[in-house]
């Protein structure tokens, strides 16, 4: 049974941190070629329209946003499947286990939008993306800790994945709360009569995907003309997939979570981090960091990550709220708090949204971003190296 429970977490792990490199090679390769004779190339390339359709039905968008709005509905329609799985059976199915990393990502999504609001406050502009350095970067995170090995328990890589998995909840509710745009009630409508249709398929257990991914398809329009941001059809869609404990044999849930999970760890996410990690780096100085939209992104990420997750954690379990992670001490917990500040894909991603009408901040979001992740990177991994084990 044990063996049962602990295989998708073992599963997801090496699938995440194996992921994380890619991203990396990704996000660097995106950087050179922004800043070379093809940047061009590359910019002009992201804003051409693709028509998908059949004569004149059908949708045309900009490559970059067939890439934010479908594909990324794939990431996050993959990312809300894990979190039910882990609510419903794994990691944050025992309350005992789930309190630390839900107080330590409620201060890891806290602080950092506090920090951020403090920086830009009185700007109505730029303070539209205090949740930016809110979100952490799973992949990346767990990439970084598989490079340290056995240096890291591994009660503390759970605790990173399922705080991250929080992150991601948290950063789902927040995108759909306070970045949608004008509301469409024909649309909305339309979104609840598929929504309650995948409801019924789930209610019959039918355990075949095609019912459901007609439907998905149906919900995903409707989402995109609603005034919802469209990856949040995914979300719907991942909450009707089945996945019942008594089920031991077949789970659908997880049976779709293991087919699309490499098209995503080692496709989407790795093109969304090409398409978007391009900046054009001249004339960058370091007074561009001190700009209100970078600079509150950095020190959010780098200090009010680290700070929201460690002095919640530490103050819930000397509380005795919640407990210490096995086999961990507070130097190498203190550095996994480091590396939430690694916030890269959905931070991007987020500030893609809370500057959809201000794209003359994004060139200060993307320097933000990786800044404040590549320093929390760089912290976090050397200060766990040169930790002792005990």
């Amino acid at each position: 049974m044990l063996r049962y429970l602990s295989s998708p977490f073992k599963w997801f792990f090496k699938l995440e941190a194996a992921s994380g490199l890619v991203l990396l090679f990704a996000a660097v390769i995106a950087l050179f070629i922004s800043n070379s004779n093809f940047s061009d190339l590359y910019f002009n390339t992201l804003n051409n329209y693709i028509f998908i359709g059949i004569n004149e039905i059908g949708l045309k968008l900009t490559v970059i946003h067939w890439i934010n709005d479908a594909l990324m509905a794939i990431f996050f329609f993959f990312v809300t499947l894990e979190i039910k799985r882990e609510f419903l059976q794994g990691e944050l199915s025992n309350i005992k286990q789930a309190l630390l990393p839900i107080i330590a990502a409620v201060g890891g999504m806290l602080v950092p939008a506090l920090v951020y609001v403090y920086i830009n406050f009185g700007d109505a502009e730029t303070l539209n993306g205090w949740a930016i350095p809110s979100a952490t970067d799973i992949a990346f995170s767990l990439g970084v800790l598989s490079l340290l090995g056995r240096r890291v328990p591994l009660s503390l890589k759970v605790f990173l994945t399922a705080l991250a998995i929080i992150d991601d909840l948290g950063a789902i509710l927040i995108i759909a709360l306070f970045y949608s745009g004008d509301l469409s009630i024909k649309y909305l409508s339309l979104m609840l009569i598929a929504f309650l249709i995948l409801l019924v398929i789930n209610k019959f257990n039918v355990k075949k995907f095609l019912p459901y991914l007609v439907v998905g398809l149906f919900l995903w329009d409707f989402t995109h003309n609603s005034g919802i941001h469209a990856t949040i059809a995914g979300v719907l869609l991942a909450m009707t997939i089945p996945h019942r404990k008594k089920e031991k044999d077949f789970s659908l849930l997880i049976k779709i979570e293991h087919a699309i999970s490499p098209y995503v760890a080692f496709g989407i996410m790795p093109l969304f981090a090409f398409a978007n990690a391009g900046v054009s780096l001249d004339g960058l100085s370091f007074s561009s960091l001190l700009d209100k939209v970078p600079l509150g992104i950095v020190l959010g990420l780098f200090f009010g990550k680290q700070l929201g997750v460690f002095v919640f954690s530490y103050i819930s379990i000397k509380l005795k709220i919640a407990q210490m992670p096995n086999n961990s001490n507070w130097f190498n917990f203190y550095g996994v708090g480091v590396l939430t500040g690694i916030g890269f894909t959905m931070s991007l991603f987020v500030g893609n949204l809370a500057f959809v009408e201000n794209m003359q901040y994004m060139d200060g979001v993307k320097i933000g971003v990786l800044t404040g992740s590549l320093l929390s990177t760089l912290f976090g991994y050397f200060l766990i190296l040169l930790t002792p084990n005990k």
